[in-house]
């Protein structure tokens, strides 16, 4: 795949960095956040990407926030990977894995899940070392969308003030702030602002050094939109890597390999031209993966992978039947332990027990008895049938060579002769002992509805090659045994002519 952009190494072959972002540190607050007079905290809100820093220079001030992360966040399922709760920002590493599980409290650009914003807002406080007990005593200056609806601008103040117990909050643009802090100094200027973000773009104008918000206009076109039409484009173009054009490495292509055109026809004519092409194109190169090469197992591999997997199966059906009989078993004592009560004449703890197990008389106890007696029995012959078949091993019921099943003829003409023809063809014939067939019994190889969630944490029973179509032996045999005893009317028949 060719991508646009600046020269790079030789011939232009970029490979993907797949960067995993690493958990960020507990910062320290620093000195010059504990003055006469609280330090205010900056919060860029970003839907892509939050960023959190003080207003105020460090040791060794740079032009980066202290603290930058991706606005997401991923529930974790019971404390999977020995992490429980909530996972936020870097703190989740690769996203493309999680991608699924992903959430964001933004529609578009604005925050509607103020559960998770809460979420975001304690990652920021606790990494950039708000030390302060039970609230976060900084006034904290906080950008938004562009005209923002104030039902959101209500709950977010409502979560700052009720939650946070902030002294005080700004709320701002972030273009707005990058045009003020660019534009010459001391001097009133207006302009266009073209405000490129994640989900949408907006285009402020400013008059005199104020925003004209009446005539300010929103495209929801941005980031999420290009990034997912180039991965749409690429999937399109090469079929065969469906799994490898991640969104992931199509934001990297976006924010590392592309760039905005000045004059966009010019840039076509250049395009149009062989060597200006071959000189700055990029080309990504894919990972290397053996996937691609078709799987190098044999027929004798994936015929002993698959055997053990159904006798995995087995094994897992056989613990849970143990389980369940368990449970019967103790259950059914109970009940013989009531009935033993009547039988002894001790009717008022027999009452008391009747009513603890929530019947109304001494037949439905009965009936309950008998009917957990049999299924108890039941289940303990399926246990020991699983047993003996987890003894055997599967094997499968092809034959080798030919087809057709071995014949011998036991019989002289004159014995045949004297037996009537059979007035259909038989369906077994006698065979040699070798060439008997028998199939195995699958009823405990299917697991039961209980089963299926653990059947995730095997492999495919089935290769994704296409397998061999076998032909069905049952049906082979009674076509075998069809033409043998038709051979055999005939042969009876000519006996008989030549008697006559």
């Amino acid at each position: 795949m060719a991508l646009a952009g600046v020269a790079g190494p030789a011939a232009n072959v970029f490979p993907f960095r797949d960067a995993r972002a690493a958990p960020d540190p507990v910062l320290e607050s620093g000195p010059g956040t504990h003055g006469p007079l609280p330090v205010p905290l900056v919060l860029d809100n970003g839907s892509f990407q939050a960023r959190a820093g003080w207003a105020c220079p460090g040791p060794a001030p740079g032009s980066e926030p202290r603290l930058q992360f991706r606005a997401v966040c991923a529930r974790g399922r019971g404390g999977a990977r020995g992490v429980a709760g909530p996972q936020v920002g870097n703190a989740l590493g690769s996203l493309e894995p999680l991608r699924w599980m992903l959430r964001s409290p933004f529609d578009r650009n604005v925050p509607v899940n103020l559960e998770l914003q809460e979420l975001l807002l304690d990652y920021s406080f606790q990494h950039l070392g708000v030390s302060s007990q039970g609230c976060v005593d900084h006034p904290i200056v906080l950008t938004e969308a562009v005209c923002n609806p104030l039902y959101s601008r209500q709950m977010m103040s409502e979560l700052l003030f009720e939650c946070y117990r902030i002294p005080k909050v700004a709320y701002g643009i972030d273009s707005l702030f990058s045009f003020y802090h660019n534009r010459p100094k001391n001097m009133i200027s207006s302009g266009l602002i073209i405000s490129s973000g994640y989900q949408c773009t907006h285009i402020l104008p400013v008059l005199e050094g104020r925003l004209d918000a009446k005539n300010c206009k929103r495209i929801n076109l941005g980031g999420s939109q290009a990034a997912g039409y180039l991965q749409r484009l690429l999937q399109l173009k090469y079929p065969g890597h469906l799994a490898a054009i991640t969104l992931s490495r199509m934001e990297e292509i976006l924010h590392e390999h592309s760039y905005i055109a000045e004059d966009y026809v010019e840039e076509l004519q250049k395009w149009r031209c062989p060597d200006y092409y071959e000189s700055n194109v990029h080309k990504m190169q894919l990972p290397f993966s053996s996937k691609l090469l078709g799987s190098t197992l044999t027929s004798e591999e994936r015929q002993e992978r698959r055997q053990q997997q159904l006798r995995r199966l087995q094994e897992l059906n056989a613990r849970r039947r143990e389980e369940r009989l368990q449970l019967d078993q103790e259950r059914l004592d109970r009940l013989l332990y009531v009935q033993e009560l009547l039988e002894d004449g001790q009717m008022d703890q027999f009452h008391k027990a009747l009513i603890e197990l929530n019947m109304d008389s001494p037949e439905e106890l009965q009936s309950y008895i008998q009917k957990l007696s049999l299924a108890v029995e039941q289940a303990k012959q399926k246990i020991l049938q699983a047993e003996v078949n987890l003894e055997v091993d599967v094997v499968d019921s092809k034959p080798e060579g030919n087809t057709y099943l071995p014949f011998t003829w036991q019989k002289n003409m004159a014995e045949m002769s004297s037996r009537t023809p059979p007035r259909h063809p038989p369906y077994t014939l006698p065979c040699n002992p070798t060439s008997v067939i028998q199939t195995p019994d699958l009823e405990h190889l299917e697991p039961s509805l209980e089963d299926v969630e653990n059947i995730n944490d095997f492999e495919p029973l089935f290769s994704e090659e296409t397998p061999e179509v076998e032909k069905p032996v049952t049906t082979v045999q009674r076509i075998t045994s069809s033409l043998l005893g038709q051979k055999e009317f005939e042969l009876q028949k000519l006996s008989s002519s030549h008697r006559s």
